[in-house]
């Protein structure tokens, strides 16, 4: 799963990913790394997809999670060693083919399809709270942020970051809300869509990183971008 040693000098930052050619069916989406959805007619053809990517060499370097269902297949790519969770030139490597690979099968990518979802718990001591979560979920302190993150060491559950707050609510309840992370394009169209749905805009000054809305009860929502990030 981890990079040899030798290839930890190729680390490179989510702009420099994107930035890459050969990557344009994928998107950065928070710490779920390098996303790109392949439409497929069923199950059974997108199972093919998975077996192309066994078969690619080095595959197992960077760590690889694929998800099929009955009309299409998502792959994510990153890289975790014991001290970095990001983005390398593998992942580069390994993202141009996989998308030769789809174009073989004739899957064509859908960009809009790829998100990510980040739950914020909120406290005036994180220390205090995050080996609860990490109890209570089974989850793994991530290797580079251990005193801010906490990851599902399968990969299948949203990730967990911890808020710093100021001050506790005047209620005397946590604070938590989720942060869904979407591709640049697309983040407009789910605000707008978040709106007319009764819900309303928080704060935007940090746009187009990240928007806060609310729904009609006050529960927050971050729609996120890697847009404005290094």
């Amino acid at each position: 799963m981890a990079l040899t040693e030798s290839a930890k000098a190729e680390q490179i930052s989510p702009s420099q990913f994107v930035e890459s050619e050969g990557v344009e069916d994928w998107r950065l989406v928070g710490s779920d790394g390098a996303c790109a959805y392949f439409r497929a007619p069923s199950f059974a053809e997108g199972a093919r997809l998975v077996q192309a990517i066994s078969a690619l060499p080095r595959v197992d370097e960077p760590q690889v999670a694929v998800d099929v269902r009955r009309d299409g297949v998502t792959v994510s790519l990153i890289t975790i060693t014991k001290d970095y969770f990001g983005m390398s030139t593998r992942d580069v490597e390994l993202a141009r083919q996989i998308s030769a690979a789809a174009r073989k099968l004739q899957f064509a990518a859908d960009p809009s399809k790829v998100q990510s979802l980040l739950v914020i718990p909120g406290a005036t001591d994180t220390a205090q709270v995050m080996p609860f979560w990490q109890a209570v979920l089974g989850y793994e302190r991530r290797p580079d942020t251990p005193n801010e993150d906490l990851m599902d060491p399968r990969g299948r559950g949203a990730g967990f970051w911890f808020e710093p707050m100021k001050e506790p609510r005047k209620d005397g309840l946590g604070a938590i809300h989720i942060c869904v992370w979407v591709p640049r394009e697309e983040a407009e169209a789910r605000i707008k869509a978040a709106l007319a749905a009764g819900g309303r805009m928080v704060r935007d000054q940090f746009a187009p990183s990240w928007w806060t809305l609310a729904d009609p009860a006050g529960n927050e929502a971050d729609i996120a971008t890697i847009s404005g990030r290094s």
